[in-house]
């Protein structure tokens, strides 16, 4: 993907808008949810933080990715969940409110965890020697893009919540117009390359969003979790922020690599499929078991 001032300049403009629309649905009480959901929000957060990491570094040393494309998977996987998470999980009849609190609570954790996978990614798979990284400097860079955006939005959230409800939907519209428009402008200004990105990483993202999706389903669920709250699980962990993943691959002042930024290019596309199957699934399910119960109350 080529870097240009299109990418450098208008991602971080969309990134910022789609966090600010995050934080424009938060309050300090999601964050305190934590307490009273403990079991499933730490199992979630622990596949986030642990597993996630593991499963993309056995990706991609089994598909023997460039060294490059296998630190962008890495930061695909260290970036928080979207808030397209939340829209699955309704449409799956997940605990949308499980997705609200874990999305809050991973974008603070992100802050130490992402720069902490990307060097030791950086470090492995590129050399101890690399000029590449995510120093404390960038780190605090890393904190302005996720949380100072966040931020903004609970205050205007807390101080004028009748102007906060109404200008949610108009965000989430213009985060979604921004970034489609940055997306499509970066294909075509690499269309030449397109083919052979899908080919580099195209299985290696879908299979890492259907593994996350499994994942983060199963272990609530074993782990005795109730089914809404495990399909909010899966779309928190099998989801993650590309548009955090792809600016800062693509940042001037943090990582500055084109090629880092191709996984989740590729991946920001790709998910939808695995992740809509997966929400047909879950509500077609929910409707057979809900009409059993129904005729078996009769």
């Amino acid at each position: 993907m080529a870097s240009s001032t299109l990418t450098t300049v208008f991602l971080p403009i969309a990134l910022a808008v789609v966090m600010l629309g995050l934080g424009l649905s938060l309050s300090l009480a999601d964050f305190a949810r934590v307490a009273r959901v403990p079991r499933a929000a730490l199992l979630a957060l622990a596949v986030q933080v642990l597993l996630l990491p593991a499963l993309a570094l056995g990706l991609a040393v089994a598909f023997d990715l460039a060294p490059e494309l296998a630190v962008g998977l890495m930061l695909l996987a260290a970036s928080p969940g979207g808030t397209t998470a939340n829209i699955f999980s309704h449409l799956a009849g997940g605990d949308v409110a499980l997705n609200v609190t874990l999305t809050a609570v991973n974008s603070v954790l992100a802050v130490v965890t992402l720069p902490l996978v990307v060097n030791l990614s950086i470090a492995g798979f590129l050399g101890a020697d690399s000029a590449i990284g995510l120093q404390p400097a960038k780190t605090l860079q890393v904190f302005a893009l996720v949380l100072v955006p966040v931020a903004i939005g609970m205050v205007v959230n807390r101080r004028f919540p009748g102007f906060a409800a109404r200008a949610r939907g108009p965000v989430k519209v213009a985060s979604v117009v921004v970034l489609v428009g940055v997306i499509l402008a970066a294909v075509f200004a690499d269309r030449g390359n397109v083919g052979g990105y899908l080919r580099s990483v195209g299985v290696v993202v879908v299979l890492l969003c259907l593994v996350s999706l499994a994942i983060g389903y199963a272990v609530p669920l074993l782990a005795g979790v109730a089914r809404p709250q495990a399909i909010a699980s899966a779309f928190e962990i099998g989801l993650h922020n590309s548009t955090l993943a792809i600016t800062v691959a693509l940042s001037p002042a943090l990582l500055d690599n084109a090629a880092m930024a191709v996984p989740a290019a590729v991946y920001g596309v790709a998910m939808f499929f695995p992740a809509g199957a997966l929400a047909w699934w879950f509500a077609r399910r929910g409707r057979a078991v809900a009409a059993r119960s129904e005729e078996q109350g009769r």
